[in-house]
């Protein structure tokens, strides 16, 4: 439809000009036209095709920064109540929960504190043994190497915050954190309430 569409068109062309019907020099034009749509038609192409494979790439490029972003690693043991060991490509890490703090069981040269072992006992509760997600805040490691994270469950827990809103912990804040104000107000809930070691 779209030939004989031009060819009328030109048809008309000719005749408002005073020239002769279309005769076999049409087959020359039509050709003319034809070869030139093509090749508009298949420059596009590629160009849509360039377009949507630099799409895939950014996409799958962000895909897997979410999938590494959220991966989660077995919790082997609890070290204490705001100290966790957990595998990382198939080595032990001690990660120290960022922003919590909770009364010593296994320092060296301090005693088992008020509260100490049923902190140990709540986190043991919540992660040994289980697939944990780590993230992490402006500095990754303390000066003992170990990592500074917070910690999350599979159903979303975040346990750093849990800890300090069911009154086994305080809100460490000797160094600024990202969470530091909502820790600030966890702490003040509990005691409040007066759970846990409050």
């Amino acid at each position: 439809y779209g030939n004989r569409f031009v060819g009328v068109c030109l048809e008309e062309d000719r005749k408002s000009a005073g020239s002769k019907p279309l005769s076999d020099d049409w087959t020359m034009h039509e050709g003319r036209y034809m070869g030139r749509m093509n090749t508009m038609l298949a420059s596009k192409s590629l160009m849509l095709c360039s377009v949507s494979l630099m799409l895939c790439s950014v996409l799958l490029l962000a895909l897997s920064c979410v999938l590494h972003a959220q991966e989660y690693h077995k919790c082997a043991r609890v070290v204490d109540g705001d100290t966790i060991v957990v595998l990382l490509d198939g080595k032990k890490e001690k990660v120290r929960l960022i922003g919590v703090d909770t009364p010593e069981t296994v320092h060296p040269n301090k005693p088992v504190e008020h509260y100490g072992q049923e902190a140990t006992a709540f986190t043991k509760t919540m992660v040994e043994g289980k697939l944990v997600r780590l993230e992490y805040d402006s500095q990754q490691r303390d000066r003992y190497g170990r990592l500074l994270a917070y910690v999350y469950l599979e159903d979303g827990t975040f346990l750093n915050k849990e800890i300090i809103r069911q009154g086994y912990g305080f809100a460490y804040t000797r160094f600024p954190f990202t969470f530091m104000e909502e820790f600030r107000a966890c702490e003040k809930q509990a005691r409040e309430k007066k759970v846990g070691l409050w």
